[in-house]
């Protein structure tokens, strides 16, 4: 068994054209053993494409190897590779044009036609991405205010996935931050930048000292207790005057 491990590592560092190329498969695909076969093409992005269908079953006989080993995602396979990926076809892009100039000599023209197009295929659109992802719902960020390394997002920046209306994350239903009052309001002690401001009661009860909370409890009973009194003596009179009230 140790033999057979040693020799399936030497002709993968053969076949990869040294260790390092060994060391980087083991660090991005993981596969062991080592997977070896014909180089088939490469993408735009610089993704490598390999076909084995010897010694691999099928499913297991095409693979890719990412240009960017430190953020791999499947998204970064070009729509065209990703056919011949999972078997929809077994022409690959590399090879594809020449694959249509011969099926168009099987072509039996029954009428003339004024279409631009001579093949079935139809037009295609020109291939874009964003940092080898073709997929633009990566293009988000990672979470809260963070950016995405991945994509070189900016924190804060919209990206390019989609958000239902109503979402927090859609920047078009978004509330604005409004601060309804400042703890520290009138206390020049305190600088400018560093007021506790708050937007709701409840960030008003967060902020505050246990202090600041028995002093406003304080408050509020004294407040209470004056309208009370107030109430009382609307309600049953001060005096013979005013407005009916009954004495008794």
């Amino acid at each position: 068994m140790v033999y057979g491990v040693i020799m399936n590592f030497r002709a993968a560092a053969k076949a990869r054209g040294g260790w390092k190329a060994v060391l980087q498969h083991l660090y991005t695909n993981g596969d062991y053993p080592l997977k070896m076969g014909n180089h088939v093409g490469s993408d735009s992005f610089g993704n490598k494409y390999f076909e084995n269908r010897v010694d691999y079953p099928f499913g297991q006989h095409r693979w890719v190897e990412y240009a960017d080993i430190h953020n791999l995602d499947s998204s970064q396979i070009d729509p065209e590779w990703h056919g011949w990926m999972v078997s929809m076809n077994d022409v690959p892009p590399t090879t594809q044009d020449e694959w249509f100039e011969k099926k168009k000599e099987d072509i039996t023209i029954l009428s003339q036609s004024d279409a631009i197009y001579d093949h079935g295929v139809g037009y295609q659109n020109p291939i874009n991405n964003f940092n080898g992802m073709h997929n633009l719902s990566q293009v988000r960020e990672r979470g809260f205010n963070i950016g995405n390394t991945v994509t070189r997002l900016a924190a804060g920046s919209n990206g390019a996935y989609y958000t239902q209306p109503g979402n927090p994350y859609n920047p078009n239903h978004r509330k604005p931050k409004v601060m309804i009052g400042d703890l520290d309001e009138g206390n020049d002690s305190v600088p400018e930048g560093e007021h506790r401001r708050y937007k709701s009661l409840k960030w008003k009860d967060r902020l505050a000292s246990a202090d600041e909370k028995v002093a406003a409890a304080a408050k509020e009973r004294a407040v209470q207790e004056a309208t009370n009194s107030d109430m009382m003596n609307e309600m049953f009179g001060g005096g013979g005057g005013g407005r009916g009230g009954t004495r008794i």
